[in-house]
């Protein structure tokens, strides 16, 4: 695998080519390096060459990074969290991707000190294997939320399915962002919902074309411990 700061220059290349594309301009466009699968070490390196969004998914990974690294970052945890361990991590992350129901809603007014951007997760596809709420239940659970004054309801986030079909995969982001402008028209105080968290290492440049403004980019930034990459 190549080293970091040429991943990060070939991601890079790609995120402008279809933000070309799409007719759309490259600081729309934010990189999460997904760093839960790699140590505190490598995680500084991927700070150190400007990323500096950071995704993390269980409480005792971003406590463990956020030790090593205690300033610089912007946090995103980007994995469902129990409302048992809301108050583990909900005061130390900047943006929560899997906001999908009202018990977890719950835990974070109940446990948050501050507003917390938040994106509600979708699951468009329908599989069994991901969590989510489905399009047809998303604009009344954030409807739902508008008393909740510590939840911020910035946008959706949803998961395409393991395909090598771009046309599948495409067909999914494409309903995540006509779902995001319906909702957006509504203009709810609570929740603007104008962002869209969706592209992953393998289809990020899909999710650019049809709309995101954050993708979530794992092992093509930041690379193979095993292989002792860096």
């Amino acid at each position: 695998m190549l080293p970091l700061p040429q991943r990060i220059n070939t991601i890079e290349q790609t995120i402008c080519q279809a933000c070309e594309r799409a007719g759309r301009k490259r600081d729309e466009v934010t990189v999460i390096a997904v760093t839960k699968q790699v140590s505190e070490e490598r995680t500084q390196h991927v700070l150190d060459q400007g990323i500096t969004h950071l995704g993390e998914n269980r409480p005792e990974g971003l406590m463990a990074k956020q030790h090593v690294i205690p300033q610089g970052a912007v946090w995103h945890f980007i994995g469902n969290v129990q409302s048992r361990k809301v108050k583990e991590i909900i005061n130390r992350v900047d943006y929560l991707h899997s906001l999908d129901r009202l018990s977890l809603a719950k835990e974070i007014q109940k446990r948050a000190v501050e507003p917390v951007d938040c994106f509600v997760q979708v699951n468009v596809s329908g599989e069994d294997s991901k969590s989510g709420l489905s399009p047809a239940e998303t604009q009344s659970f954030i409807e739902s939320l508008s008393s909740y004054d510590k939840i911020r309801v910035i946008g959706l986030m949803t998961m395409a399915p393991l395909t090598e079909n771009r046309d599948t995969i495409r067909n999914v982001f494409r309903e995540l962002r006509e779902l995001r402008d319906q909702l957006a028209a509504e203009k709810m105080q609570h929740a603007p919902v104008t962002k869209l968290s969706m592209g992953m290492s393998n289809d990020y440049s899909i999710a650019i074309e049809e709309g995101a403004t954050h993708v979530r980019i794992g092992t093509a930034l930041v690379g193979s411990e095993s292989e002792g990459d860096v």
